[in-house]
Order: structure tokens, then C-alpha cells, then sequence
């Protein structure tokens, strides 16, 4: 329709005066595509700005450090109940 139009256009003005505005519709068809593509996919104007819509009330940290064990040295390098070497009892199937 648009074609049509603009064909009609062209057909109208013998002296080539609608060579302009042909030329002009490509980069801005080319940038309104961009545009609309953009704000489709960035949601700029319905996105949930976290950082100052939301309020998160926080509590005062509660808990102790017990110390359970220590290891010094290289007596024990390895860990008790180690399953590196049998994969099947690592690697369980849900």
C-alpha cells in the first residue's frame, strides 16, 4: 500500500522532487525498526527498578562461632568418608 503510494507519488512530480523523501524513508525506517525493536525487547518504560521501588527491611545478625576441629600439619591430608575413587555411590540418579 505503501509502495503504491509512494509510486503515485513519484509518478505525480515529472522532475524527480520525490527522490528525496524516498531516499529519506530507508535509515529512517531503518532507525524506527531499531527503536521499536529496542524498547520491545528493553522494557524500559514497564520494567520493576528494583533499587528504588523496593524496600527490604533487614534484622540485626544473630549466631555464635563454635570451633568443631583442627587440623595441623600433614598427618591427615585427606578427608574421612572420601568417595573420590567409587563413582557410583558419588554420582546418584534422581
Amino acid at each position: 500500500m505503501i509502495a503504491v503510494l509512494l509510486s503515485e507519488l513519484a509518478a505525480a512530480d515529472g522532475d524527480g522532487g520525490a527522490t528525496p523523501w524516498l531516499l529519506a524513508l530507508g535509515p529512517a525506517g531503518a532507525g524506527g525498526v531499531y527503536f521499536g525493536l529496542w524498547r520491545y525487547y528493553r522494557n524500559t518504560h514497564r520494567s520493576h527498578s528494583f533499587e528504588t521501588e523496593t524496600r527490604v527491611a533487614t534484622k540485626p545478625i544473630t549466631g555464635d562461632d563454635t570451633k568443631v576441629s583442627e587440623i595441623t600439619g600433614t598427618k591427615k591430608s585427606g578427608i574421612d568418608g572420601d568417595n573420590r575413587t567409587n563413582h557410583r555411590k558419588r554420582v546418584q540418579r534422581a
